[in-house]
């Protein structure tokens, strides 16, 4: 079998991603799974910085009032405690890591024993490059769930809206003092190369999204590696159908064969944004996923992170942060359909839905109810008007303000002035903060927790994240 490798003379882009096709048409051969191979699946959905008020709001964007999104329908629910080893409001390394391994962390590190610190490889407190590795005698890697799963026989894969080695998926199968050591976690999906996580056996069944930046070599276009690897190459040799643009992906097989797709530079694209001509959705890139992992008939573990609801938060965008979380929304419901149909009453499947942290968006004042969003009402991103005679509520200086705002963050005006329903259902409105900073915060409130099928009815009450992933090992019987 040939492989078509990628030079850094490719310089154009769009030559790059083009010529980055796949394997041969033969591919590599299905798997052929073993007789003993077990059969459960388990699904865990995150949606990166999901707190309460963002589904809330998404749910009165979306279907108003009383409707209901896909996880409101979700028969086991808990309440998650989501702070860090050493941090009341913790970001999504740790959190994420949490439920992955049971470990509390350290607030930026991935996958590390408690007491690791968030260095780089200099003893830094914060990456000074994508290249970090953790400095010797810095902590001790513990395994994840994938890692578990990979190592008893099971499929794996991830599936995410930001980059594959961004803080979330690489929490999965990554183990760095720093989160922001993007290539070292790159380097650490590719099977055979250096710095591979040989705990993850013949590699992943399943990878799909953005990042591949620092999959190309020094020299290349848009690359963010400072070496001369062409890690996308390695994925190829390594026997994975690759896809680097929409039309590829499209084509990428569902056989049971290994699959990689790296669909944009960076992080894809806001859903609100997305042309779907050249960027498939996250319920399309769950779908895929499903398919190719059922395909292997030996029991699956796939990771779905809608992680931009998290980056349109800290812009303070809601309307953006809202529709990223109903396409995630979207993506459960497709995922659901899917298993029923793979495996009638989930008696065998774990979907597990939750959120890593919370963000300070605040819903505001005595609004009357808005109904969902539409062309000709900006619903819950709009003003608040008082429910008892419909009129614009004020602020002490006569000032109107909108239903969502957020605890900190860019728009903080120094003085405010009266806002229109125009000016606020722009798209491109950032909700105005209480606490004027570059960008917003993460928030430190509990996040809401679903569970259906196999399992499920261990989720209940009030818990603490790492108590999740002994739940799940007990559901899947590890």
């Amino acid at each position: 079998m040939t492989y078509q490798k990628l030079t850094p003379v490719m310089l154009a882009a769009a030559m790059l991603l083009a010529a980055c096709g796949g394997s041969d048409d033969n591919g590599p051969s299905p798997v052929v799974p073993p007789e003993n191979a077990p059969k459960k699946n388990v699904v865990f959905f995150l949606g990166d910085g999901m707190g309460i008020t963002t589904l809330t709001a998404a749910r009165i964007y979306s279907k108003g009032e009383d409707g209901a999104l896909t996880i409101d329908e979700l028969p086991e629910t808990a309440f998650i405690h989501t702070y860090s080893r050493d941090g009341q409001v913790t970001d999504s390394a740790p959190s994420m890591a949490a439920y992955m391994t049971g470990v509390k962390m350290n607030n930026e590190v991935i996958s590390m024993s408690a007491e690791t610190s968030a260095v780089d490889a200099q003893g830094k407190a914060y990456a000074v490059n994508e290249d970090s590795t953790c400095p010797a005698g810095n902590g001790e890697p513990v395994p994840t769930l994938l890692e578990l799963m990979k190592q008893a026989g099971y499929g794996t894969g991830i599936v995410t809206t930001t980059r594959v080695t961004h803080a979330t998926p690489a929490t999965t199968y990554a183990h760095v003092c720093h989160r922001d050591a993007y290539n070292t976690i790159a380097a650490a999906l590719v099977p055979g190369g250096e710095g591979y996580n040989a705990r993850l056996g013949d590699g992943l069944d399943v990878i799909i999204g953005g990042g591949i930046r620092n999959f190309l070599p020094a020299g290349t276009q848009g690359s963010r590696r400072n070496d001369e690897r062409n890690l996308v190459a390695e994925l190829q040799a390594a026997n994975y159908h690759f896809a680097a643009n929409r039309a590829q992906f499209d084509a990428l097989p569902t056989d049971g064969s290994k699959i990689a797709a790296l669909l944009t530079p960076s992080d894809m694209s806001y859903e609100f944004d997305r042309d779907p001509a050249k960027e498939p959705s996250i319920a399309e890139m769950t779908e895929k996923a499903i398919d190719a992992l059922a395909a292997q008939n030996r029991g699956f573990f796939l990771m779905v992170e809608g992680g931009r609801i998290d980056h349109a938060l800290h812009a303070t965008n809601a309307r953006r942060a809202l529709d990223d979380t109903v396409a995630f929304d979207q993506a459960i419901a497709t995922a659901i359909e899917k298993l029923e149909a793979i495996d009638p009453g989930l008696q065998n499947t774990l979907i597990v839905v939750t959120a890593d942290h919370d963000h300070t968006l605040q819903m505001n004042g005595y609004a009357a109810r808005t109904g969902p969003t539409t062309p000709t009402n900006p619903g819950v991103l709009g003003l608040v008007n008082n429910y008892v005679n419909g009129q614009p509520s004020t602020d002490v200086d006569g000032n109107s303000y909108t239903i969502l705002g957020f605890g900190n963050g860019p728009n903080r005006p120094a003085t405010r002035s009266p806002l229109t329903e125009a000016q606020v259902a722009d798209p491109d409105y950032l909700q105005e903060a209480v606490v004027p900073l570059a960008v917003e915060t993460h928030g430190g409130g509990d996040v809401f927790l679903g569970a259906k099928g196999m399992g499920a009815e261990r989720f209940k009450g009030t818990m603490v994240n790492t108590e999740v992933f002994d739940l799940i090992k007990e559901a899947v019987g590890l």
